[in-house]
């Protein structure tokens, strides 16, 4: 067996097509260039030879598969991976000879056709199919008998149409969004699904009302079903599903209150229910039960009552998103428990759930193979709605805007140092903002907008230097609004609504000017940080530093010119610096040359 490798990223400088000689290795069985920026035409020639293959990867490239439309390939398949590859408008018709394939990977191929019959009838084998990031349209058949293994199918991102087929009950996964089905979802109910990890049927026009079956998705982790017109009430039976991890239900028409069988589901990370009609009080059960939360977003809902204590348990929490409600009462005191936004570190930026589905390995032996599902989460960031997914990771947010929250904001908010968008926009929020505000280094978006908040702009607020979204407008702010690059480089409407506000970039000028540019701190005092730093630089200043340049300067050339040792010390040092350098770069170019040979 010959394996072609991944090639490192010094030969594809070199040669960025793929090489017809490939056509001239007869006993090649595994063919794996994927994630070379390969670019160019592959034709018939390249795998006319090529009898004994079974694995072909050539995804992750940019090239365009240019075969005649009656061309008979010398190969049977078992793995046909050519993501990314041109291969569209149709679907190549030489798919239709590989009749005993286990995975086919044609996603985002530039397939606009209606798909046709015989293609789903390719290989009793199929544990992978993905035929997703295309704009293939038409009715689905009756897929409930076709595929006989444990096949994840990806369909996602196209153009079907109709209400949604009958589906395998072998599925380890199934992924039907964005797409354009329609009708209900109750046939969940007459197939017994049965090692189902995955539903995503995100991003449809499907509507009625969740049927009440799911005790029997014993192993189903992600629940997504975003986006669609689903109404009624949140069924009670989810809360059977031990192993969920993932319920995404945003933007549907869901009414009622959140289920109290839902604490049985402990491995839940993230809970988005945004944007339905979900009332009642918050749960004290959410921060006590469901520990491992990162994300929790109950936005544009008819929640009410007050922030339950119990919620700051949620230790795990990255992203909170409460806004658009009527919540009530006072910030809790306890939100600085709140760990994981108290840490600064940036790890993965993706949040993401594996799980593991069965496949045939090249030997016929069974293996697995550990797909990522990547969250998602609609935030508001800067006055506009996101979907964030890739770097969700990185995102730490707290959104309690437009409720009806009262009091001051907790001092100690100030210790989620990694923090990097708060709002707590449109309430009635009062007293000051927390002095030490300037303690949030990470800060990128800070709304207070639209409150009752009074006293002067923290001086702490001019360190926040990632910060590119601010609003204080509408509160009963007053002085001067401290000096900084940041804060004077924004708009006015940041600071509008607050009449006894002055100074740039308020048209209002101060009173007694502008020559006292820094209020006095909490203390009372100015300190050091706030004093005129140019009272230290006098005339005798530029003088002694001149008078230093100058003899310092002379001492060392002075000697050099006067002394010859020395100059000939001096210089001979500096050559051995260089034919040191010379010879280790020389050495180390060699080392990698092997390397890369080898």
């Amino acid at each position: 067996m010959f394996i072609i490798e991944r090639v490192i990223s010094l030969e594809k400088s070199i040669q960025r097509d793929l090489s017809r000689s490939i056509g001239q290795l007869p006993k090649l069985e595994v063919l794996d260039v994927n994630s070379n920026h390969l670019e160019g035409l592959v034709f018939v020639a390249h795998l006319s030879n090529l009898s004994r293959l079974q694995f072909l990867d050539l995804s992750l490239n940019s090239l365009v598969l240019k075969f005649n439309s009656g061309w008979i390939p010398p190969f049977h398949l078992d793995t046909i991976r050519l993501r990314s590859c041109k291969l569209g408008p149709h679907l190549p018709k030489w798919l239709q000879t590989q009749k005993n394939f286990s995975v086919l990977d044609i996603s985002a191929a530039g397939i606009s056709a209606t798909i046709p019959s015989w293609f789903w009838d390719l290989s009793p084998r199929m544990r992978l199919l993905n035929i997703s990031y295309n704009q293939i349209n038409g009715i689905m058949p009756d897929l409930s008998l076709k595929f006989p293994a444990f096949p994840a199918i990806d369909l996602s991102s196209n153009h079907f149409a109709g209400p949604i087929p009958f589906l395998p009950r072998t599925a380890t996964s199934l992924n039907l969004s964005k797409n354009k089905f329609s009708g209900s979802v109750s046939f969940l109910c007459t197939i017994k699904f049965e090692q189902l990890t995955r539903l995503d049927l995100s991003d449809n026009i499907i509507g009625g009302e969740l049927p009440d079956c799911w005790m029997q998705f014993t192993y189903l982790d992600v629940l997504n079903l975003a986006n669609n017109n689903l109404t009624g009430k949140i069924p009670r039976s989810l809360g059977s599903i031990s192993k969920l991890k993932v319920l995404q239900l945003r933007n549907n028409s869901f009414t009622g209150e959140l289920p109290l069988p839902l604490r049985n589901c402990i491995n839940l990370i993230i809970i988005d229910l945004g944007d339905n009609r979900i009332s009642g009080a918050i749960p004290t059960w959410i921060g006590e039960s469901l520990s491992m939360l990162v994300v929790f977003s109950l936005r544009s809902n008819e929640f009410h009552g007050s922030i339950p204590t119990n919620f700051c348990q949620s230790n795990n929490i990255q992203i909170l998103d409460l806004s658009i409600n009527n919540i009530s009462g006072t910030i809790p005191m306890c939100l600085d428990n709140f760990l994981a936004m108290t840490q600064t570190q940036r790890f993965d930026p993706t949040i993401y759930v594996i799980y593991d589905q069965p496949y045939t390995i090249l030997d016929g032996e069974e293996g697995y193979y550990s797909p990522h599902y990547v969250l998602s989460a609609l935030l508001v960031w800067k006055g506009r709605e996101y979907e964030y997914k890739n770097t969700l990771g990185l995102v730490k947010s707290i959104d309690l805007s437009s409720n009806k929250l009262t009091g001051e904001i907790p001092s100690n908010i100030t210790r989620l140092v990694g923090l990097v968008a708060m709002n707590f926009s449109r309430n009635r929020l009062t007293g000051p903002m927390p002095a030490e505000i300037g303690d949030l280094k990470l800060l990128e978006s800070l709304d207070l907008s639209r409150n009752q908040l009074s006293g002067g702009i923290p001086i702490s607020l001019s360190n926040l230097n990632f910060l590119s979204h601010l609003d204080l407008s509408d509160n009963n702010l007053s002085g001067r609004i401290p000096l900084s690059t940041q804060l004077q480089s924004l708009d006015n409407s940041t600071f509008v609504g607050n009449p006894e506000l002055c100074g740039a970039p308020l048209t209002k000028v101060c009173p007694g000017g502008e020559a006292p540019q820094n209020p006095k701190g909490p203390d009372g005092t100015y300190g050091l940080d706030n004093q005129d730093e140019d009272t230290f630089i006098t005339t005798g200043f530029y003088v002694s530093m001149g008078l230093g340049f100058t003899f310092g300067f002379c001492g060392v050339f002075g000697s050099l010119i006067l002394n010859r040792t020395w100059r000939h010390a001096y210089f001979q040092f500096l050559m051995n610096i260089i034919d040191w350098v010379y010879v280790a770069v020389a050495l180390n170019t060699a080392r990698l040359r092997t390397r890369l040979r080898i």
